[in-house]
């Protein structure tokens, strides 16, 4: 189930030992220790510590020497070293020679804690900032379904990736309709579970009983109705993930036998007195801010602990700069199939280009859905679209219609970008939005009829001719 960090705990005396051991088991940590700084390294050699937590002053030497030796075998590690008041220039000399960072005794097991997260969280992110956005990784991840090359969008595959190498339990974030299950499906397909099971459960509209019946299995006789044993979906993904949707909805009850599950990695069937172990990875996810829910005691604040070992942020579609033409070509190809794609006007270009989209892609792709339905032969025009995107379309019009019948009233003349701006339009809409036939007709080459439709917020389709430099150089600009 879940991957606890591994720390290391070195120091001589039993007492401290055990007090550390005990506080930070309760704070979510695996523990290990040793009582000197050979037996430290020795223990380096043949197992995997994800921290060190060393006192300064070991009965073989100081902890100083003990870091030299913990770090030829592991540059990166965070390695703490607790010193006593009177030799805090010692702990400031150690930051110098290879540790991370120091705490003064005495102190709380809680800020120790909060200590050794940082160190992890800062590792995690640089090593996180060190996978590399390649390219057969991007296409990966557009066989899952996850669509763009936006800074925004780049950050979460670095992020899937990272989280396709452990077992950790997952929590993906996010507004309604920005692709959560897509994100979870991409982890598990990258990981070395992809050729077990994928279950998806919205957790949403089931009562407590009939969600841990779903999710648990349950025993002959345990309700009315259970006429036979059956096997829940856990035990379904046994070996592979489970994604649990909607998390936000559930019951405190159902919330507390979940936190059991991720504590044991054990299910009990309803009606069940024995337990059953499972091996599946959780990934769960919600739309609403469970950390802000737990505050206020709507969510178990140890189950959101538990579940955001590694949280993915899913951005709206209004902070992907660039992924829209590349969403839409996707989900024009994805509902023809192998039929013509219809033609979208400027219109609905810049109609589709000034909208919020507050669904998100689903809303996008239900959009063009609709535009296909509605559309005559072969070309989707404006009133094709929802209702929502037309008026606010319309009313974009009417603002920019009343902007400019102010400047006439003023005298005042465009200056000459808008002059170009309204040309180039123009020109696209002639073409109907084919960009190599407008780059041709202005005499100018690609890349730069790229960066004026970047410049002037216009937007067109990629052409299927464009090279994969053309489509990246839009979607940063």
């Amino acid at each position: 189930m879940m991957e606890k960090p591994h720390i290391l705990i070195v120091d001589d005396e039993p007492s401290i030992r055990l007090t550390l051991e005990t506080g930070l088991s309760l704070k979510g940590f695996r523990i290990s220790s040793a009582s000197n700084g050979r037996e430290a390294v020795a223990r380096l050699k043949t197992e995997k510590f994800d921290a060190v937590i060393c006192d300064v002053v070991m009965p073989d030497g100081d902890g100083l020497s003990v870091v030299r030796g913990l770090r030829e075998f592991d540059k990166d590690l965070p390695i703490i070293l607790m010193t006593a008041q009177g030799s805090v220039e010692t702990a400031f000399a150690s930051l110098g020679m290879g540790a991370s960072d120091f705490i003064a005794k005495p102190f709380e097991v809680a800020a120790l804690a909060a200590l050794v997260r940082r160190h992890l969280d800062a590792r995690r992110e640089k090593e996180i900032q060190a996978i590399p956005a390649r390219e057969n990784l991007l296409e990966e991840f557009s066989k899952s379904g996850l669509i763009g090359r936006s800074p925004a969008m780049v950050a979460v595959y670095k992020l899937v990736a990272f989280a396709a190498r452990t077992d950790a339990t997952v929590l993906v974030t996010g507004e309604s309709g920005t692709g959560k299950e897509l994100v979870a499906r991409a982890v598990h397909d990258l990981s070395n579970r992809a050729r077990q099971k994928f279950v998806s459960v919205n957790c949403s509209g089931l009562t407590e009983t009939l969600l841990e019946a779903e999710l648990f299995g349950y025993e002959k006789g345990a309700f009315t109705g259970a006429n036979a044993n059956r096997a829940g979906l856990f035990e379904a993904a046994d070996g592979g993930t489970i994604f649990l949707d909607e998390l936000a909805s559930t019951s405190a009850g159902f919330q507390a036998s979940l936190l059991r599950v991720l504590q044991s990695g054990e299910i009990r069937r309803v009606g069940a007195t024995d337990t059953r172990r499972v091996d599946v990875r959780v990934i769960g996810a919600s739309n609403e801010n469970l950390q802000q829910l737990s505050e206020i005691e709507r969510f178990r604040a140890d189950l959101y602990y538990r579940l955001s070992v590694l949280t993915i942020e899913l951005p709206p579609l209004r902070e992907r700069n660039g992924d829209l033409p590349l969403l839409i070509q996707h989900f024009l190809r994805k509902i023809m199939q192998n039929a013509t794609v219809p033609h979208l006007t400027q219109e609905v270009w810049d109609a589709l280009g000034g909208y919020h989209f507050p669904g998100n892609v689903r809303e996008l792709e239900n959009a063009l859905v609709r535009g296909i339905a509605l559309s005559t032969g072969k070309i989707i025009t404006l009133d094709c679209l929802p209702s929502a995107i037309n008026e606010a379309s319309k009313n974009k019009k009417e603002c920019s219609t009343d902007a400019e019948t102010l400047r006439e009233l003023a005298g005042d003349r465009p200056p000459m970008e808008e002059l170009q701006r309204r040309y180039l339009s123009l020109i696209l809409t002639e073409v109907g939005g084919n960009r190599r036939r407008a780059a041709e007709k202005l005499g100018l080459d690609r890349r730069t009829i790229q960066r004026l439709i970047a410049k002037y917020n216009l937007f067109a389709p990629p052409d299927e001719e464009m090279d994969k430099t053309d489509v990246e150089m839009s979607a940063s600009e």
